[in-house]
C-alpha cells in the first residue's frame, strides 16, 4: 500500500525537494537549510528503498510501516540537521516570512537579520530626481563634468551666423547695444522663434541686423554651443557659417552696429570668453560641440569637442 503510493509520488517529491533547494540559493546565509532540504530528499529516498526491499523479500505489511518508522525516527534524531526550521524569529519572536523561514539558518526575522548582517540590507532604490532638482543641479554645477548633458534640456534656443567674405579675408560682426551680451563683438543671432527652423531663424536675425541677405540652405552648421548660467538659464545656440550674401550693410539699427573685420585682426577680448575657445577652429572649418558653464558674463568651466569637417549639410 506504502509502496504503491510512494512510489505514484516519488519523482514529484524529489523534483519538489530539490527545486526547492535550488531556489534557496538566493538566500544569503541559508546554506543549512538548502543541505536541510538534501537530507529531507535523501531520506525519502532511504525510505523508497526500504519499501522496495519488503516487497522484493516478500516481507509481511506491516514491515512498510516499520520502514516508516524507522526514517521518522532517523529523521527526528537527526532533526538539527533535517528540519533546522522555525515558525518565529529567535530574537524576537516575531513570525517569519516565508523567505525567511526557507532561507535564514538563523531563523531571524528580516529586522533583527539585517540588523547583525547589515552589510547585506539591500540598498534603497533612489527615488527619481523632479525635474525640478534636476534643474537645480544643472544650476549649482561648477564643472561642465558635474553635468548630465544627456538630460540637459535647454530654456532657449538661439543661432549665430558667421558671414565670411572670402575674396576680402573678412568675417561680418556686430557690436551688442542691448540686451545680453552688450557691449561685447559677435555673429548675427538671436532666438529661434516657435515656427521657424533654426536655418530660417539665422537667415532672419542676420537681415535685422545687418541689413544683408543670406539664403537658409546656404548655411553650414558648423558647431553647437551648451550654456549653463548660474541664474538656471539653459541656452542652446547653432553656429552657421555663410560665404555667400547680398543686400546693403546697414549703418546701425537699434540693438546692433554691424562691420566688417578682418580675420587676421579678431579682436578677442571684446566678445564673450568662450569665443576664444573655439572661433578660430571653426573658421578654418573644424566641426564641434561647446559646453559652457557661466555666472554671468565670467565662465567657470568649459569643454570643447571639435571633430573632422562634414559635409556641408545640416546635422
Amino acid at each position: 500500500m506504502l509502496l504503491n503510493f510512494v512510489n505514484q509520488s516519488f519523482t514529484f517529491v524529489m523534483l519538489l525537494l530539490l527545486f526547492t533547494n535550488f531556489q534557496q540559493r538566493k538566500y544569503k546565509k541559508g546554506q543549512k537549510k538548502r543541505m536541510a532540504f538534501l537530507i529531507l530528499a535523501s531520506y525519502y529516498l532511504l525510505f523508497f528503498i526500504l519499501l522496495i526491499l519488503v516487497d522484493t523479500l516478500s516481507l509481511p505489511p506491516w514491515c512498510e510501516w516499520v520502514s516508516l518508522v524507522l526514517v521518522i525516527l532517523l529523521a527526528v534524531l537527526t532533526r538539527k540537521f533535517s528540519f533546522p526550521f522555525k515558525r518565529k524569529c529567535v530574537k524576537c519572536g516575531k513570525k517569519l516570512s516565508f523567505d525567511q523561514w526557507l532561507g535564514c539558518d538563523e531563523n531571524l526575522c528580516e529586522d533583527c537579520f539585517y540588523e547583525k548582517y547589515p552589510d547585506l540590507k539591500p540598498k534603497e532604490k533612489e527615488k527619481p530626481l523632479t525635474e525640478e532638482e534636476i534643474n537645480e543641479n544643472f544650476k549649482n554645477a561648477d564643472k561642465v563634468d558635474d553635468i548630465d548633458w544627456d538630460i540637459w534640456d535647454p530654456t532657449e534656443r538661439c543661432t549665430l551666423c558667421y558671414i565670411i567674405d572670402k575674396d576680402r579675408n573678412e568675417v561680418l560682426l556686430i557690436k551688442k547695444l542691448r540686451g545680453m551680451g552688450e557691449g561685447y563683438l559677435n555673429a548675427p543671432g538671436g532666438h529661434i522663434e516657435d515656427e521657424e527652423t533654426n536655418k530660417e531663424a539665422a537667415a532672419r536675425e542676420v537681415k535685422e541686423e545687418t541689413g544683408l541677405t543670406v539664403l537658409p540652405d546656404s548655411l553650414i552648421l558648423r558647431g553647437r554651443l551648451h550654456f549653463q548660467f548660474k541664474d538656471g538659464i539653459r541656452m542652446l545656440g547653432y553656429v552657421f557659417f555663410s560665404y555667400s550674401y547680398s543686400g546693403a550693410l546697414l549703418e546701425k539699427t537699434d540693438e546692433t552696429i554691424p562691420f566688417w573685420e578682418s580675420l587676421d585682426n579678431l579682436d578677442y577680448s571684446s566678445m564673450w570668453e568662450d569665443d576664444r575657445l573655439w572661433l578660430e577652429r571653426a573658421i578654418k572649418g573644424d566641426d564641434f560641440d561647446g559646453y559652457f558653464i557661466f555666472d554671468d558674463r565670467k565662465m567657470i568651466d568649459s569643454r570643447i569637442e571639435f571633430y573632422p569637417p562634414s559635409k556641408e549639410e545640416d546635422k
